[in-house]
Protein backbone atom coordinates (compact mmCIF):
# COMPACT_ATOMS: atom_id res chain seq x y z
CA UNK A 1 0.00 0.00 0.00
CA UNK A 2 0.92 3.75 -1.05
CA UNK A 3 2.02 5.90 1.59
CA UNK A 4 1.19 9.77 2.01
CA UNK A 5 3.16 11.95 3.86
CA UNK A 6 1.38 15.39 4.31
CA UNK A 7 3.27 18.57 5.55
CA UNK A 8 2.43 22.57 4.87
CA UNK A 9 3.62 25.24 5.78
CA UNK A 10 1.94 28.61 6.44
CA UNK A 11 3.96 32.46 5.96
CA UNK A 12 2.70 33.94 9.56
CA UNK A 13 4.21 36.55 11.89
CA UNK A 14 6.32 35.20 14.59
CA UNK A 15 3.90 33.66 17.38
CA UNK A 16 4.51 32.53 20.98
CA UNK A 17 5.28 28.68 20.55
CA UNK A 18 2.60 27.54 22.90
CA UNK A 19 0.36 28.10 20.50
CA UNK A 20 1.84 27.39 17.36
CA UNK A 21 1.93 23.84 19.19
CA UNK A 22 -1.54 24.15 20.12
CA UNK A 23 -2.99 24.84 16.07
CA UNK A 24 -0.46 22.34 14.59
CA UNK A 25 -2.62 19.67 17.08
CA UNK A 26 -5.85 20.83 16.58
CA UNK A 27 -5.03 20.53 12.53
CA UNK A 28 -3.44 17.04 12.62
CA UNK A 29 -6.87 16.40 14.37
CA UNK A 30 -9.22 17.98 12.09
CA UNK A 31 -7.06 16.18 9.37
CA UNK A 32 -7.19 12.90 10.97
CA UNK A 33 -10.61 13.34 12.06
CA UNK A 34 -11.87 13.98 8.16
CA UNK A 35 -10.31 10.87 7.11
CA UNK A 36 -12.01 8.95 9.69
CA UNK A 37 -15.45 10.50 8.34
CA UNK A 38 -14.83 9.14 5.05
CA UNK A 39 -13.65 6.22 6.01
CA UNK A 40 -9.58 6.65 3.98
CA UNK A 41 -8.40 5.42 7.65
CA UNK A 42 -10.09 2.90 10.74
CA UNK A 43 -10.74 4.43 14.05
CA UNK A 44 -7.62 2.23 15.44
CA UNK A 45 -5.60 4.24 12.90
CA UNK A 46 -6.80 7.47 13.43
CA UNK A 47 -6.43 6.65 17.31
CA UNK A 48 -2.20 5.23 16.76
CA UNK A 49 -1.43 8.41 14.37
CA UNK A 50 -3.15 10.76 16.93
CA UNK A 51 -1.02 8.75 19.53
CA UNK A 52 -3.95 8.74 21.93
CA UNK A 53 -6.29 5.76 23.33
CA UNK A 54 -9.39 4.58 21.64
CA UNK A 55 -11.94 5.88 24.47
CA UNK A 56 -10.61 9.21 23.89
CA UNK A 57 -11.11 9.04 20.03
CA UNK A 58 -14.51 8.21 21.07
CA UNK A 59 -15.05 11.39 22.34
CA UNK A 60 -13.20 13.51 19.54
CA UNK A 61 -15.34 11.60 17.15
CA UNK A 62 -18.48 13.52 18.91
CA UNK A 63 -17.38 16.37 18.90
CA UNK A 64 -16.32 16.26 15.34
CA UNK A 65 -19.66 14.36 14.69
CA UNK A 66 -18.01 11.28 13.04
CA UNK A 67 -20.59 8.27 13.35
CA UNK A 68 -18.78 5.20 15.27
CA UNK A 69 -21.19 3.18 13.04
CA UNK A 70 -20.85 2.31 8.99
CA UNK A 71 -22.80 4.35 6.86
CA UNK A 72 -25.42 1.86 5.02
CA UNK A 73 -28.39 2.29 2.84
CA UNK A 74 -32.24 1.16 3.93
CA UNK A 75 -31.77 -2.08 2.36
CA UNK A 76 -28.75 -2.74 3.89
CA UNK A 77 -29.80 -1.92 7.41
CA UNK A 78 -32.32 -4.00 6.48
CA UNK A 79 -30.77 -7.13 5.23
CA UNK A 80 -28.94 -7.11 8.58
CA UNK A 81 -32.10 -6.69 10.73
CA UNK A 82 -33.63 -9.73 9.15
CA UNK A 83 -30.77 -11.59 9.94
CA UNK A 84 -30.15 -11.19 13.13
CA UNK A 85 -34.02 -11.41 13.90
CA UNK A 86 -33.97 -15.31 11.43
CA UNK A 87 -30.71 -15.81 14.15
CA UNK A 88 -32.96 -14.70 17.46
CA UNK A 89 -36.02 -16.65 16.33
CA UNK A 90 -33.75 -20.07 15.98
CA UNK A 91 -32.79 -19.50 19.65
CA UNK A 92 -36.17 -18.34 20.81
CA UNK A 93 -37.93 -22.09 19.57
Amino acid sequence: MASTEIKFTLKLPEVPEIHRLEAEKKAKEAYIMTLLRHGDISAGRAAELLEIERWQLSDLMDIYKVSPFPTQTKEELLEEVTQILDVFNQYKK
